[in-house]
């Protein structure tokens, strides 16, 4: 039997490393919506003292990671990409909400809003492959 989608979200952060070496916190989880944040560190700046575009992406990517599998079945990205649109300091607090704009037999379609204080930084799109996995 599946487990409920707040409870995926959480197991998937709890076996997930990198995510949590960033420091993400779920804030909200629901089936097809996943709202986390983050605190940008020093060791995620590049050399020109902003945070690497790859912390923002992997915020972005958690999101849509626990939002597509929310519907409890095994999902995994097949075509990711993102907009940069506002470079991010050291101390930033970063919001990342996903939302599943379509949900195929087994295509996903996610759709993130990156936020610092309500002001989107940095948008990104994602398409699942759901399998039929269960989560247990």
């Amino acid at each position: 039997m599946p487990i409920n989608e707040s409870n995926i979200s959480h197991k998937m952060l709890s076996q997930d490393a990198f995510s949590s070496w960033l420091g993400i916190q779920i804030l909200e989880s629901e089936i097809g919506r996943c709202k986390v944040g983050m605190t940008i560190r020093k060791d995620m700046l590049n050399s020109m003292g902003k945070a690497h575009g790859g912390i923002s992406y992997a915020l972005a990517d958690t999101a849509c990671g626990f939002a597509a599998n929310s519907h409890g079945k095994y999902a995994v990205s097949i075509e990711t990409s993102i907009n940069h649109i506002e470079a991010l300091e050291e101390g930033d607090y970063l919001v990342a909400e996903s939302v599943i704009e379509k949900v195929k037999n087994k295509l996903g379609f996610n759709i993130v809003e990156v936020k610092r204080d309500n002001e989107l930084v940095a948008l990104f799109k994602g398409i699942v492959y759901r399998t039929n996995k269960e989560w247990e």
